[in-house]
Parts: structure tokens; sequence; C-alpha cells
């Protein structure tokens, strides 16, 4: 083996558990700080910053290494991180409230135990901004406010020891610093934890504090994450969950997309457990509506009927409704009720019980709050109010949302535009809501099994390539194609997607709809032809872009 040399390497974190098989190993648990002094071959040799006295050797592999001061060079060197001192102290902190948050969980009371992760999950959140180095000065001062308070306040219910700080909230140094100036610290420090205290066992001022949150700030966000999806559908699915008014009867934002396999889990595996998405752009109006429902379709993506016997060929890749989802959100968005990222929502699936639901029709009747028997199957969810437009959220709150989040619009602009964020945040989509149609039989025994077809063309008919987007989170298309509804004369489907085609093209671009029967069996399904076609411009001959509102549409045969 190489001997052992001295390295510059000198400070680093543990990122793996490091079990000591070896009398020479060094155990290491995830997290723990190491002081290096010296390396050979792919291993360090040094000691826990937790226990100077045990020396030993450890897998550089598993070291995350951070910078550092060499205070003292030689047999008795020291080390002072090179983070600064705000972060060090969260980190010390957060490492100090752990071990006693545990014991809150054997013999505290459960509300303590809760509000204290609370805490550590927003030092946690506040460590990261700190780390991101992007904040002005200003603001940088007023984290640290934030911070110190959080700290000393926690130190307070937990009874350790009150830090005092001066103007900066930097820690005072009691050999630098007067008696008289240390006992006013203590003082200010006192009284703005007393006070913190008298606000918590207030929770009439708290609620009025959260409306006044809430009426101060022009933009707000909801944050969701699907933590499981438990439904036996037997094929692929498409999940679109969207916001939804049941006074307007409408969905108010864009559909979050996933994708689901038929083995359970999303089809992109890389999804697994990071099912995240923000909705955001939601204005004082929309909080204020009287109810407000987060909703979701499932869609079932294969056979027309899954009753039907597999001993002949049938056709695949048909968009059926299979059921929806439905959660009052209400009280969670008007501050009402408990906000938490952690804590689950269970919403049960609805079936789709005969050929005449339509998927919007069982969403209207859901919100009337009717009990289904839902057998375990549904969402598991968890929801949480984020202050602030989508720059604001990403800030406060790195944890969430980050480049994974998804991120689903509203169906139009935000109540306010703040200066300067129309440079940054030009939009110029048109959103499409297929409604309702009526189709005859023709020379058919029975009603059509209609599927619409939308695509972009050009002035020569060409196909727009990768223009519309089911919804957020999912990849553009060349064309949409609905849900197919069996045997239905009146068909609503109340279906949306986004078309994002560049402004400069806007004007010699136009909409086609085709109109298909869809055939159970594969070889009558290739068979069938378009029976049916319309279009619409995107743009007027005045020079301005289709309005909004429902607009009728005429068949050519």
């Amino acid at each position: 083996m190489a001997p052992w040399l001295p390295t510059k390497e000198k400070f680093g974190v543990a990122l793996w558990n490091f079990p000591r098989t070896n009398e020479h190993h060094l155990p290491l648990q995830i997290g723990e700080t190491v002081h290096i002094l010296q390396a050979a071959e792919g291993w360090y040799r040094g000691y826990s910053l937790r226990n100077r006295a045990a020396r030993g050797i450890f897998p550089a592999s598993l070291i995350h290494l951070k910078g550092a001061v060499v205070q003292r060079s030689g047999a008795e060197e020291s080390l002072v991180p090179a983070e600064m001192p705000m972060v060090q102290e969260i980190t010390t902190t957060l490492r100090e409230w752990a071990t006693l948050w545990k014991q809150l969980y054997v013999t505290g009371p459960a509300q303590r135990y809760r509000q204290v992760k609370n805490m550590m999950h927003e030092l946690m959140e506040q460590r990261s901004q700190l780390l991101s180095g992007t904040l002005p000065t200003d603001e940088l001062l007023q984290l640290k406010r934030e911070v110190t308070s959080k700290i000393d306040y926690g130190n307070k219910i937990l009874a350790l020891d009150l830090v005092v700080r001066d103007e900066n909230e930097n820690i005072l140094d009691p050999d630098r610093t007067s008696v008289i100036s240390l006992f006013q610290a203590h003082q200010k420090a006192a009284q703005t934890i007393a006070q913190r205290i008298q606000e918590e066992t207030h929770p009439q001022q708290s609620e009025l504090g959260c409306s006044a949150h809430l009426a101060s700030s022009p933009s707000h966000s909801l944050y969701l994450c699907v933590r499981n999806f438990v439904c036996n559908i037997g094929e692929e699915a498409q999940l679109l969950m969207a916001l939804y008014d049941p006074a307007e009867q409408r969905m108010i934002s864009e559909n979050y997309v996933i994708r689901w396999a038929s083995t359970g889990v999303p089809q992109d595996i890389e999804l697994l457990n990071n099912l995240k998405a923000v909705f955001t752009d939601l204005g004082s109006k929309d909080l204020k509506r009287e109810k407000l429902f987060l909703v979701c379709q499932i869609i079932r993506v294969g056979r027309m009927d899954l009753r039907e016997s597999l001993s002949r060929k049938l056709s695949t890749g048909l968009r059926r409704p299979f059921g929806i989802s439905v959660m009052d959100i209400t009280d969670i968005t008007k501050g009402k009720s408990e906000s938490d990222e952690d804590k689950q929502h269970f919403i049960p699936v609805h079936q789709v019980a005969t050929d005449s639901d339509f998927l919007h029709g069982m969403i209207r009747k859901a919100a009337e709050g009717k009990d289904i028997n839902h057998k375990g199957q549904g969402f598991w969810v968890s929801l949480k109010m984020l202050w602030g437009d989508l720059s604001q959220v990403r800030k406060d709150h790195p944890h969430l949302v980050d480049r994974s989040t998804v991120v689903a619009r509203k169906l139009g602009y935000p109540e306010v535009i703040m200066p300067g964020k129309w440079d940054r945040d030009v939009r110029n989509d048109i959103y499409l809501t297929l409604v309702q149609g009526e189709f005859d039989k023709g020379n058919k025994k029975t009603q059509k099994n209609v599927e619409v077809t939308v695509c972009v063309c050009d002035e020569a008919g060409s196909v727009v390539p990768n223009v519309i987007y089911y919804g957020a989170g999912d990849k553009p298309m060349s064309e949409y194609r609905s849900v197919v509804y069996y045997q239905q004369r009146h068909q609503r489907w109340m279906e949306t997607v986004k078309i994002a085609v560049p402004i400069e093209d806007v004007h010699r671009t136009h909409l086609r709809f085709t109109f298909r029967h869809r055939s159970s069996s594969d070889s009558k399904d290739k068979s069938e032809k378009i029976f049916s076609m319309a279009f619409v411009k995107l743009m007027r001959p005045d020079g301005t872009t289709l309005r909004d509102g429902e607009h009728d549409l005429l068949l050519y045969k």
C-alpha cells in the first residue's frame, strides 16, 4: 500500500454511513463532518469533529469535500469552515435540534414534535437560500433576521441556551462586549421570544395574520406533490390534474399531465417519488372563490372495452374515460386549514359506471360531495400554499420548487403583472377547449364512437409539428386526439389543450378538426375513414386573433 501523505483536502461531510468492520476504520454516519489529516489510494485518515479523540481511516468516495481555513498547521492543526457564519450556525443548530426532536417523538407532545419538524424544514430552506449566493444585501439581512428569530425561538421552547446578537445578527463575543451591552441584548432577545410565544397562544391572531398575508400578496401559488396513486386500471393511463371552479363549471388552470404505465408506476421512471407541480398566477379573486377543487381526470389508453376477449385482434391506443378524483381545497387556499407539504390527503377515484358518463359531468356531480365506495383506490397527495409568483416561490422554497417541479399556469394572465416581469414572461398561448358536438349515426345501426383529431396547419395545409400540449409536464405533440365515448349522439368533451404557435406564424395558421368513427375491432378500425372535418383560422381578417368565447363550427363531409 502507498504511504500516507499529507493532503490539502482538509474538511468534508460523509455522504453515506460507514460501519466499522476493521479496527482501523473510523465509523461515520451520514452528515457527519470529518477533519482529514492524510490520504492514500482512495482512503483518508482523520477524525470526526464529534469525537476528536478517535482517529481512523475511511473511504474517500464517501466524503464530500468542503472549503476550510487552517488556523494552525502541524500536529495540533485546527480548521474553520469557509462557509459564512450564519450557514455554520444553522448547521450546528439542526444537528442539536435533531437529537431533541427524536426524543420529542418518543416522550413529548405531538404538537411540539410537528412544530420543531416544521421549523427544521424552514431552516433547511433558508440555508439553501444563503448558500445560493444570489440574494442582494437587503434581502440577505432580512433573511438572516428571520433565521436568527427562528433559532432563538426554537432554543427557547427546547430549553436550550439563549444566544445574544448584534444589529447585524452576528453572535456577540463576550470577551469583546461590555456587560451592559450583553444585558441589553439579552433583554431584547427575551422580549422578542416572549412576543412570539404570546402570538402562538392566540390562534385567532394567527388566522388574522394569515388573512393579512393573503391580502397583501398579489400572487399566490399552490404546490402539489402526488405521493402515490393506487388504482387497478389494467392499461396505460393519462392523469390530468387541474384546479376547478364548480360555480363556473370550468377549469381555471392548465392540466398537470402524468403518464401512468400499466405496471402502476409513472411511464418515465425518473419521476417515481418526484411527481411535483405548482399551480401559479393565482390572484386574490381566485382565493376568494366560493369553492375551489383539485380534480383529476383519469383517461385509459388502450382497447375500447376492457371486458372484450383477447381472442381477436382489437384496436388499441384509444383514449377512453376511466374515472375522476375530486378534492375540495377551499379551506387550504383560504388559509383556514393546515397547509403542509408533509401532510397527505387521500382523494378517492370515482369510476365511470356507464357509457353515458362524461368525465366533465362526473366532476360536476362529485363536487356536490356524494360519498362513494372507493375500495381504497385513489390518490395520496400533499398540498401547500406558497405566497408570491413563480420567481418568489423558487427563491423561498428551493427544496419544493426546483427544476424538476412542473409549472401549471392559470388559464389567463395573473391579476397583477409586476413592473419588469412582462419582459421576462412573454406568453402567446392559445387555449382550445373542445366543448360538445352532435353527430348523426348516418348509415350505421348504432351511434358512432367519435374521435376528434386537432392539428395546426399552415397556408399550404401542412401540419405544423410540435405546437400542441396536452398540459404542463408533457412534451409537445403534432396533434391532439380526444377521448372516445361509446355510441353517443351528443358528445360533451370539455377537454382543454394549449396551442403554442410562434407569434410571427399565427397569421398564416389555422386549426383543423377531423372526425372519425373508432371501432373496437382492429381490422374494422383501420378501414374507417374521416367522415367529417372543420377548421377555424387563428387570426381574423381585421388582424386580431380569434376572440375568447365559444365558436360554432360547421362540419364539412
